[in-house]
């Protein structure tokens, strides 16, 4: 009993500690520059944050970041899940190295994404398409940089799917359309959502793979990472900063209504 007793307590201490360390790392990384940045954008007062977020040029920035960026999550959500149903699904020659391919964006340098694109689609296109500095390269750059999100969100969901499930509904008559959208849409829709919204936060907040490609025409292509960029060469922190606080609610604005539609989808199908 002394013993049991003695391992239970050593365990809550081991718990304690760890979710101490968590706490910790977290408000280190996370939690303090974001009240960091808070504290800046209020620096000035509510009346100088609201001027500085509802300037004509602050707000197309943000429009055209945000609409660029929903587009871009919605191609993800369909392309992403064909990739992966692909990847999953289909053997091929060459497979490693297309798995390879998809996580490219993860270690390239956005801005050699930037540059690279820029190259291929600009003014001197080896292949004779120009869409430099257009809206059109904005979701370009965006979806390359976010193409990894939704793939890898849905292909372990979709090898853990057992093809029994599938068999039994065709040798009943179910069609194919009706097998993909009543036997393994349900299953995926929780991870495709996730994977859009890591996608759709990553675009909010992208300047890397943007900064050259875009041209950064403001109330054209101007996004609004790079709006902010040039309000810290001005030297208007407080005005970057209340720029970054309006990013980072939209961003948690969605990923938090994707996680109740992903919770209450999950109890439903449950």
């Amino acid at each position: 009993g002394a013993t049991a007793l003695a391992g239970a307590s050593g365990g809550a201490w081991t718990r304690r500690l760890g979710l101490g360390f968590v706490l910790t790392y977290l408000s280190v990384l996370v939690l303090l520059p974001i009240a960091a940045i808070a504290s800046k954008a209020f620096e000035n007062g509510l009346a100088s944050f609201f001027d500085e977020v509802s300037s004509p040029q602050a707000v197309a920035a943000l429009r055209t970041t945000v609409l660029i960026s929903l587009a871009v999550m919605a191609i993800n959500a369909v392309v992403g899940t064909m990739i992966a149903w692909v990847l999953v699904r289909d053997n091929f020659p060459g497979k490693s190295f297309v798995e390879a391919i998809i996580d490219l964006p993860f270690a390239l340098p956005t801005i050699v994404a930037s540059l690279t694109l820029l190259a291929l689609y600009g003014p001197q296109s080896p292949v004779g398409i120009d869409v430099a500095y257009t809206q059109f390269a904005i979701a370009l750059a965006l979806l390359f940089v976010t193409l990894p999100f939704t793939v890898r969100s849905v292909q372990p969901v979709l090898m853990e799917l057992e093809k029994e499930t599938e068999e039994a509904a065709a040798s009943l008559g179910a069609g194919a359309f009706y097998r993909f959208r009543r036997v393994v849409l349900p299953p995926l829709l929780g991870p495709i959502l996730a994977g859009a919204g890591l996608g759709f936060a990553r675009s909010v907040g992208e300047f890397g793979s943007l900064i050259l490609i875009s041209g950064n025409i403001p109330f054209k292509t101007e996004v609004s990472s790079v709006y902010i960029f040039t309000k810290i060469e001005g030297d208007n922190l407080p005005g970057a900063a209340a720029i970054s606080v309006v990013l980072l609610a939209i961003a948690l604005g969605v990923l938090g209504l994707i996680s109740i539609l992903s919770y209450w989808r999950s109890r439903h199908v449950g």
